[in-house]
């Protein structure tokens, strides 16, 4: 097939690459701007899908970050379905799946993630799911619509969502995770026992401290969860929430440097090793001003802002990827945080307000300085803590303790 020529190319559908585009042409962009999405659904607010998509709250119209008219406005080609195959750096093209080529002047990779899958006895039974796109809420909903016991594989935030938008459709919900507490891992066990309480009040069951061994199935259907140390949990449904893993395949094949982290090696400006190719989003192991190093977040939030950065960057419009990063997570309607800062490393905690209230702070700091923040109910404190994270100015601990 003859080559087609791109001015601004995009691979992946995703908020990244959604929010690149808007950024091209609302900063002045002529050139010709494709997308290239193997999605069958246009870009979506991926937040909604463990919670009000999952729920039946938010029509899937709801979801897209731009409709047809957005497209068709904008003058954005979007393609839908089609993977991108084949990198050539050098020739500046892209080879799509049905062969066709595309060269570009300018690349954008923001090929997402994968969802981390469990390799155990029983694993493919049926009834167990993943949870990454629309459909996947579609299958999840439908599935447990009769049933009786659905187990969440994993305590994150994917996982509690999930916990506590099927509570709330009806369905009897337990967690099984290798953390003590829920949301350990990237908040610590202050705001994880807080959680906790929450899902625990209203009914979900949480098992920490264990490890998944195997799943039992009935006439091809899962039926429990058993763990290494012998607990067997009733599963008429299973969601595995394990994580993901960034999809470098693409820019691993051609050569791209992928970074200790997993991805795709950028600087600050988000420039790969590759001449006009830039990387964003999950894939993105971006020169950060807040870290010592790389670093790779795997967020909505960091995708779209460093779409942003990216597009600038395509433009010739030189701009560091230097945004704190901003993170909320809904447990239902029953409570709700909002984080920012760049990583999730710290060595100490201090708490502003009452916990006990369902208002409170929690301030995350390594050594002096202040490198996170996450609020309850307190959302005005998070502006004052994007200003000392910013700083990178040693902190009066008492002042931040102070209501």
């Amino acid at each position: 097939m003859p080559e087609r020529e791109v001015d601004f190319l995009i691979v992946g559908g995703g908020p990244a690459g959604f929010s690149a585009a808007r950024t091209l042409r609302e900063e002045g962009a002529e050139g010709s701007i494709v997308i290239v999405s193997r999605d069958p659904d246009p870009p979506y607010d991926r937040t909604a899908v463990s919670k009000g998509y999952l729920q039946g709250e938010t029509a899937r119209k709801d979801t897209l970050l731009g409709d047809a008219a957005w497209y068709a406005e904008h003058d954005v080609e979007l393609l839908t379905r089609t993977s991108a195959m084949k990198l050539d750096p050098e020739a500046h093209t892209v080879t799509l799946a049905d062969k066709s080529v595309l060269k570009y002047s300018k690349l954008l990779l923001a090929t997402g993630a994968n969802v981390r899958r469990l390799r155990l006895d029983g694993s493919d039974l049926e009834g167990i799911h993943y949870l990454r796109a629309l459909a996947n809420a579609d299958h999840i909903r439908d599935d447990t619509e009769n049933a009786d016991h659905v187990v969440l594989i994993g305590g994150s935030y994917i996982g509690t969502e999930v916990a506590a938008s099927l509570t709330k459709l009806g369905r009897k919900v337990a967690i099984v995770m290798q953390e003590e507490v829920t949301l350990e891992r990237g908040f610590g066990k202050t705001v994880g026992r807080y959680f906790q309480g929450v899902l625990e009040a209203h009914g979900v069951e949480v098992h920490g401290g264990e490890e998944i061994e195997r799943f039992e199935g009935t006439e091809g259907r899962v039926s429990a969860v058993v763990t290494k140390a012998g607990t067997r949990i009733p599963a008429d449904a299973v969601i595995v929430g394990a994580g993901v893993t960034p999809d470098v395949m693409l820019a691993s094949r051609a050569g791209l440097t992928i970074g200790d982290k997993g991805g795709v090696l950028t600087d600050a400006t988000l420039k790969t090793s590759a001449d006009d190719v830039y990387a964003a989003g999950d894939i993105a192991e971006f020169d950060s001003p807040y870290h010592e190093g790389h670093v790779r977040i795997e967020h909505w939030d960091v995708a779209e802002t460093q779409g942003k950065t990216a597009a600038l960057n395509m433009l010739g419009k030189p701009q560091p990827h230097d945004t704190i990063p901003y993170f909320f997570s809904d447990l239902a309607d029953w409570s709700s945080m909002e984080y920012v800062g760049p990583a999730y490393e710290w060595s100490e905690e201090l708490v502003r307000g009452s916990i006990d209230d369902g208002a409170f702070t929690v301030y995350y700091l390594d050594g002096d300085r202040l490198v996170a923040a996450l609020s309850v109910g307190r959302g005005d404190d998070l502006e004052q803590a994007r200003e000392l994270i910013a700083s990178r100015e040693p902190v009066d601990r008492e002042a931040l303790k102070t209501v």
